[in-house]
């Protein structure tokens, strides 16, 4: 008799604040291009609400997804290998929760496996999980750390992001080519200086 599976987890929401409907997301639009001078009933914008809530979907796509799920599925089938896994240069978009304009970069993961490994690809879904959402880069640069431990509980881990914020680029300070660097490590990348400097080089290689 075969075991009944049980539905995947939905994740939590941010916000407790209950969900507007999506007509009255449409609406919000309207009445912001109408506060910026437009006239929402013209033929170049009368279908622009429902495109750009479209779109939101796809920017915010990683409310619906639950990093759990992604890295479930381990393999403990190493070889007896036990030195790092770096994973770099994974494109990312996201969007800066204080304009919500979009800031675009890479990230570099690396971790030391203890015991189990996860599927290479499962590292960028899970960059993508948490950029899909309005962020910061600060934050994004821990909640990607923060997953790996929980659920890999790696014997290290150094994540680092570079990326270009368009809210620094397109109003404000007007800085096109700044750009911005987090990083964070744990474990034996946290007490191991020559392992940090061999990320770096490696991340630079």
């Amino acid at each position: 008799m075969s075991k009944k599976q049980t539905a995947p987890k939905k994740p939590k929401l941010v916000s407790s604040t209950p969900r507007p409907a999506r007509e009255e997301a449409e609406a919000a639009i309207r009445t912001l291009l109408a506060w910026v001078g437009e006239n929402p009933e013209r033929e170049g914008l009368r279908d622009t609400p429902r495109r750009v809530i479209k779109a939101f979907d796809e920017y915010c796509a990683g409310y619906n997804m639950n990093a759990g799920d992604i890295l479930a599925k381990t393999f403990s089938e190493t070889g007896g290998y036990d030195g790092a896994v770096l994973v770099k240069h994974i494109e990312f978009e996201s969007r800066c929760e204080h304009h919500l304009a979009p800031f675009l970069g890479k990230a570099h993961i690396s971790y030391i496996p203890s015991g189990k490994i996860v599927g290479l690809s499962k590292i960028a879904r899970l960059v993508d999980i948490y950029a899909r959402r309005l962020q910061t880069q600060e934050r994004l640069t821990s909640e990607i750390t923060n997953a790996l431990q929980k659920h890999l509980k790696p014997k290290g881990i150094a994540v680092m992001l570079e990326a270009e914020h368009f809210c620094m680029k397109v109003r404000g300070v007007h800085k096109d080519h700044a750009v911005t660097v987090t990083t964070r490590f744990t474990g034996e990348y946290q007490k191991d200086d020559d392992l940090r400097e061999e990320f770096f080089a490696q991340v630079r290689g």
